[in-house]
């Protein structure tokens, strides 16, 4: 196995002797010394993996605001066809309907349900009913300004997505949030599948209800494996990037499952966590 190293540490010096340092605490276990890969990334090749060994990284890359991989030698960004990805809190910084309730001043309460739903203490269906329900009578207009105002990429998502689709890999959001956000990104960003929920709305304002069917976590891993049908290939070529409870289904079948400020449970089931760095940090681990 690789492993990869990466950290946003400003000092470049001092970011490169924190990676020699735990480098040198499993030199017993590694058949090389650590290579550059970037400013920012850097590799130890031949590494004998064991679950013991990862704990220890583990702990060090935490404690020193550090990500790393442990990746198989031959793997490279060829090896995909898909990269598949959350949309709040994973491709955007933001929930969307946390921002658009605050416009309703139920922030908080909604928010609150959000984050239930995100570490898997609550079922997604009933969590989102209950909060698209507490949107009733807002004015539409509230969703555009939530987009101009509050919507951003999360660090490295342009770097990253040049580079996915410089290798022509297909790309595709799947998102338990809204149209509105999907189809606006898609075209902003060049992305070529979108699937998310619709929300309704009658004579300009949202009636606090969903049409049609709700994109829970079964939805996403069956829009992964129909997407992947479509381009020919199984889910094994598929890169899917997450952060919440709702995304495991996905991640699970997926070549490579990628967890991004995620909560616990999912780093915990995630191939790779990206807790510091940004989207563009799954380059290194795959060879670019």
């Amino acid at each position: 196995m690789n492993l990869v190293l990466q950290s946003l540490h400003q000092d470049r010096a001092a970011a490169t002797r924190i990676a020699k340092n735990m480098v040198q605490s499993i030199a017993p276990l590694a058949g090389s010394q650590l290579v550059d890969i970037s400013a920012t990334a850097w590799r130890c090749e031949g590494v004998e993996y064991s679950d013991a060994l990862k704990a220890a990284i583990d702990t060090a890359c935490h404690a020193a605001q550090f990500d790393y991989a442990f990746v198989p030698s031959d793997r490279t960004l060829s090896d995909f066809k898909l990269l598949a990805m959350d949309m709040d809190s994973t491709l955007i910084t933001i929930e969307c309907i946390d921002e658009i309730a605050d416009m309703q001043g139920l922030k908080p309460q909604v928010a609150a349900i959000t984050e239930a739903a995100m570490r898997g203490e609550l079922e997604f269906n009933d969590s989102l009913i209950a909060r698209v329900a507490l949107l009733k009578g807002l004015d539409a207009s509230a969703l555009q300004r939530v987009y101009e105002e509050r919507l951003q990429l999360s660090p490295g998502a342009e770097i990253m997505l040049a580079a996915i689709q410089a290798a022509g890999i297909k790309t595709l959001l799947v998102s338990g949030g809204f149209t509105f956000f999907t189809d606006r990104i898609k075209t902003r960003l060049g992305i070529d599948y979108t699937h998310a929920n619709v929300l309704e709305i009658v004579d300009g304002r949202l009636t606090g209800n969903v049409i049609g069917d709700i994109v829970n976590a079964e939805e996403k891993q069956n829009t992964v494996a129909r997407v992947c049908a479509q381009l020919g290939v199984t889910p094994k070529a598929a890169i899917v990037m997450g952060d919440g409870a709702n995304d495991l289904k996905m991640m699970h079948i997926a070549g490579l499952s990628v967890a991004f400020r995620a909560k616990p449970l999912v780093r915990a089931q995630a191939s790779v966590a990206l807790n510091f760095v940004g989207l563009d940090g799954i380059l290194p681990i795959l060879g670019c």
